[in-house]
Protein backbone atom coordinates (compact mmCIF):
# COMPACT_ATOMS: atom_id res chain seq x y z
CA UNK A 1 0.00 0.00 0.00
CA UNK A 2 1.81 3.02 -1.05
CA UNK A 3 1.29 6.18 1.37
CA UNK A 4 1.35 9.69 0.11
CA UNK A 5 3.13 12.23 2.17
CA UNK A 6 1.79 16.34 2.20
CA UNK A 7 3.41 18.66 0.72
CA UNK A 8 5.52 21.02 3.34
CA UNK A 9 6.15 24.39 3.41
CA UNK A 10 9.41 26.66 4.13
CA UNK A 11 9.60 30.32 4.56
CA UNK A 12 10.30 30.51 0.63
CA UNK A 13 9.44 27.62 -0.72
CA UNK A 14 7.00 24.31 -1.30
CA UNK A 15 8.73 20.85 -0.81
CA UNK A 16 8.58 17.07 -0.69
CA UNK A 17 11.61 15.29 -0.08
CA UNK A 18 12.57 12.00 0.92
CA UNK A 19 14.90 9.94 1.63
CA UNK A 20 15.53 6.32 2.14
CA UNK A 21 18.93 5.74 4.13
CA UNK A 22 20.32 3.01 4.96
CA UNK A 23 23.39 2.92 7.77
CA UNK A 24 25.64 -0.05 8.76
CA UNK A 25 27.13 -1.54 11.69
CA UNK A 26 30.71 -1.38 11.63
CA UNK A 27 32.41 -4.02 9.76
CA UNK A 28 28.59 -5.34 9.48
CA UNK A 29 28.39 -6.73 12.92
CA UNK A 30 25.25 -8.06 14.05
CA UNK A 31 24.72 -6.14 17.20
CA UNK A 32 20.80 -5.14 17.54
CA UNK A 33 18.28 -6.34 19.23
CA UNK A 34 14.46 -5.62 19.48
CA UNK A 35 15.08 -3.32 22.14
CA UNK A 36 18.24 -1.56 20.40
CA UNK A 37 16.00 -1.18 17.00
CA UNK A 38 13.17 0.43 18.89
CA UNK A 39 15.28 2.81 21.03
CA UNK A 40 17.32 3.55 17.74
CA UNK A 41 13.73 4.10 16.14
CA UNK A 42 12.94 6.76 19.38
CA UNK A 43 15.88 8.39 18.88
CA UNK A 44 15.93 8.64 14.77
CA UNK A 45 13.14 10.37 15.26
CA UNK A 46 13.47 13.21 17.82
CA UNK A 47 16.51 13.78 15.90
CA UNK A 48 14.83 14.37 13.05
CA UNK A 49 12.19 16.42 14.32
CA UNK A 50 14.99 18.90 16.17
CA UNK A 51 16.44 19.12 12.03
CA UNK A 52 13.14 20.01 11.16
CA UNK A 53 12.64 16.57 9.53
CA UNK A 54 10.30 13.45 10.41
CA UNK A 55 11.12 9.88 10.41
CA UNK A 56 8.63 8.52 8.17
CA UNK A 57 9.43 4.79 8.55
CA UNK A 58 11.90 2.84 9.93
CA UNK A 59 13.22 -0.62 10.14
CA UNK A 60 16.09 -2.45 11.34
CA UNK A 61 18.20 -5.93 11.20
CA UNK A 62 20.56 -7.18 13.41
CA UNK A 63 23.79 -5.45 11.06
CA UNK A 64 21.74 -2.54 9.44
CA UNK A 65 18.70 0.05 9.35
CA UNK A 66 16.87 1.60 7.17
CA UNK A 67 15.10 5.15 7.69
CA UNK A 68 12.47 6.79 5.43
CA UNK A 69 12.92 10.67 6.16
CA UNK A 70 11.43 13.93 5.22
CA UNK A 71 13.73 16.57 5.14
CA UNK A 72 13.73 20.74 4.24
CA UNK A 73 15.53 21.57 1.33
CA UNK A 74 18.13 23.67 3.84
CA UNK A 75 19.39 20.40 5.32
CA UNK A 76 22.09 19.33 3.98
CA UNK A 77 21.52 15.29 3.90
CA UNK A 78 25.31 14.62 4.62
CA UNK A 79 24.85 16.72 7.87
CA UNK A 80 21.50 14.81 8.75
CA UNK A 81 23.24 11.59 8.63
CA UNK A 82 26.10 12.61 11.05
CA UNK A 83 23.68 13.71 13.21
CA UNK A 84 21.53 10.69 13.24
CA UNK A 85 24.56 8.43 13.50
CA UNK A 86 26.32 10.43 16.11
CA UNK A 87 23.22 10.67 18.37
CA UNK A 88 22.37 6.99 17.96
CA UNK A 89 26.01 5.64 18.75
CA UNK A 90 26.19 7.98 21.46
CA UNK A 91 22.46 7.01 23.67
CA UNK A 92 22.94 3.03 22.42
CA UNK A 93 26.59 3.42 23.93
CA UNK A 94 25.41 4.77 26.86
CA UNK A 95 22.47 2.81 27.68
CA UNK A 96 23.50 -0.33 26.25
CA UNK A 97 27.02 -0.15 26.41
CA UNK A 98 28.30 -3.46 28.28
CA UNK A 99 26.22 -5.31 25.80
CA UNK A 100 27.71 -3.67 22.81
CA UNK A 101 31.00 -3.71 24.30
CA UNK A 102 30.94 -7.62 23.72
CA UNK A 103 29.68 -7.25 20.07
CA UNK A 104 31.62 -4.23 18.36
CA UNK A 105 35.50 -3.60 18.25
CA UNK A 106 36.86 -0.39 18.87
CA UNK A 107 34.84 2.79 19.85
CA UNK A 108 32.60 2.87 16.31
CA UNK A 109 28.68 1.80 16.11
CA UNK A 110 28.59 2.78 12.10
CA UNK A 111 29.95 1.94 9.46
CA UNK A 112 31.44 5.11 8.08
CA UNK A 113 29.59 4.97 4.71
CA UNK A 114 26.01 4.73 4.21
CA UNK A 115 23.36 4.28 1.25
CA UNK A 116 21.05 7.69 0.36
CA UNK A 117 18.39 7.57 -2.28
CA UNK A 118 16.00 10.65 -3.21
CA UNK A 119 11.89 8.93 -3.64
CA UNK A 120 9.06 10.00 -4.18
CA UNK A 121 6.83 12.11 -6.42
CA UNK A 122 6.56 11.17 -9.94
CA UNK A 123 8.51 9.15 -11.75
CA UNK A 124 11.50 10.32 -13.40
CA UNK A 125 10.32 9.75 -17.18
CA UNK A 126 6.57 11.86 -16.15
CA UNK A 127 8.86 14.73 -15.06
CA UNK A 128 11.45 14.70 -17.99
CA UNK A 129 8.51 14.52 -20.81
CA UNK A 130 6.46 17.36 -18.59
CA UNK A 131 10.06 18.96 -18.72
CA UNK A 132 9.97 18.86 -22.59
CA UNK A 133 7.06 20.11 -23.33
CA UNK A 134 7.51 22.96 -21.30
CA UNK A 135 10.43 23.80 -23.44
CA UNK A 136 8.02 23.34 -27.09
CA UNK A 137 5.94 26.16 -28.10
CA UNK A 138 2.70 24.74 -29.02
CA UNK A 139 1.70 23.00 -32.19
CA UNK A 140 -1.47 24.11 -34.30
CA UNK A 141 -3.25 21.14 -33.19
CA UNK A 142 -2.99 22.23 -29.32
CA UNK A 143 -3.65 26.38 -29.90
CA UNK A 144 -6.59 25.06 -31.70
CA UNK A 145 -7.98 23.11 -29.47
CA UNK A 146 -7.64 25.56 -26.75
CA UNK A 147 -9.65 27.85 -28.47
CA UNK A 148 -12.37 25.42 -29.03
CA UNK A 149 -12.20 24.78 -25.57
CA UNK A 150 -12.59 28.89 -24.59
CA UNK A 151 -15.03 29.28 -26.63
CA UNK A 152 -16.94 26.41 -25.31
CA UNK A 153 -16.86 27.19 -21.94
CA UNK A 154 -17.77 30.72 -23.01
CA UNK A 155 -21.03 29.87 -24.39
CA UNK A 156 -21.75 27.40 -21.36
CA UNK A 157 -21.36 31.12 -19.63
CA UNK A 158 -23.73 32.75 -21.60
CA UNK A 159 -26.43 30.28 -21.33
CA UNK A 160 -26.50 30.07 -17.26
CA UNK A 161 -26.88 33.61 -16.97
Amino acid sequence: MKKEYEWRTGRSCIYELQYHLVFVTKYRRGVFTAEHLQRLEEVFRQTCEQMEGELLEFSGESEHVHLLVSLPPKRAVSNVVGKLKGKSSYVLRKEFGEELKEKLWGKHLWSPSYCVVSCGGAPLEVIKKYIEEQQKPPGKISVERSRRVIQQHKQKQKVAH
